[in-house]
């Protein structure tokens, strides 16, 4: 499908010049890897007055880990997240997450915090980065601001960035416990295929759960029930048993296209119950 909409092409020389291009063309949209973005006017959901290319802006396309917090800068790309001993080595579901992403072309170009700008209810990055409990580093003409990543989705398509700012990077602390981590996704196919949903889970040495679900709600949602059934107490079937009716109170399915809601319903227990004994797995050693 052809673009059929005309816009202004601006290329960013800083971030200081985006801001005053954005200050210009208040109808923008900010490039980063695109693949959100140009779906999105092919198909005539948006139509921006101006694109404001951020590609080789210095600082955004780092991801380094310092003073036990990872930066993953804006334009860091969904392979370079997949290739990087630093995340495969402290933040691994960052890692089996974006692995699932698309096909290798797609992942070569999208960038996770471009992922994350889209908010659409299926986006990848939600969940890892929930049970993560990262943060959004975003910049304006005024200043920064640091927003949790629970604060930051506000409905479909819908975040707390405010007009004339531009997402920085996703910071994360470091884990100070052992930990397992795991995650799966809900689709059709293998390659291109959106999510029907999608499960993270992370449970470390003293039993500490953390869950979140990702394309069976408005937004990715942490499951705070489940969470605190789970808490302080060792993984068992019973248990598990136990966190499962609780599902239905965390989620809210649609049927579409992809799947009927009790189908996705009955997929994220059935996926919470792998990765909670994945993520066990791993924290054992086994």
């Amino acid at each position: 499908m052809p673009i059929a909409h005309e816009f202004k092409y601006l290329k960013a020389k800083s971030l200081k010049n985006a801001f005053a291009l954005m200050e210009k063309h208040p109808n923008y949209q900010v490039l980063a890897g695109g693949t959100d973005l140009i779906c999105a006017i092919k198909e005539g959901m948006i139509s921006p007055e101006a694109v404001i290319d951020i590609k080789g802006l210095k600082g955004l396309s780092k991801i380094k880990l310092s003073n036990g917090e990872l930066s993953i800068g804006s334009l860091v790309s969904y392979s370079e997240i997949i290739e990087s001993r630093t995340i495969k080595s402290y933040f691994p579901l960052l890692k089996e997450a974006a692995e699932k992403v698309a096909s290798c072309g797609i992942r070569n170009r999208a960038t996770m915090v471009g992922n994350i700008c889209s908010a659409v209810p299926c986006l990848d990055a939600g969940a890892p980065l929930m049970v993560y409990e990262a943060t959004v580093v975003v910049e304006g003409k005024d200043g920064e601001r640091l927003i949790p990543i629970k604060e930051w989705f506000v409905g479909p398509r819908k975040t707390s960035l405010k007009a004339g700012e531009i997402v920085k990077e996703v910071r994360i602390k470091e884990p100070a416990l052992k930990h397992g981590i795991a995650y799966d996704k809900l689709s059709r196919y293998e390659g291109e295929d959106l999510a029907q949903a999608t499960v993270a889970v992370y449970l470390d040495e003293q039993n500490n759960y953390r869950i979140s679900f990702g394309s069976v709600a408005p937004v990715p949602v942490r499951a705070s029930s489940i969470e605190n059934l789970l808490n302080g107490k060792a993984l068992s079937a019973e248990l598990i048993a136990q966190a499962k009716i609780l599902v239905a109170q965390e989620i809210s399915p649609i049927t579409d296209i992809r799947a009927t809601k009790e189908f996705r319903l009955h997929m994220c227990e059935v996926m919470m119950e792998r990765s909670l004994k994945r993520a066990q797995m791993m924290l054992g050693g086994k």
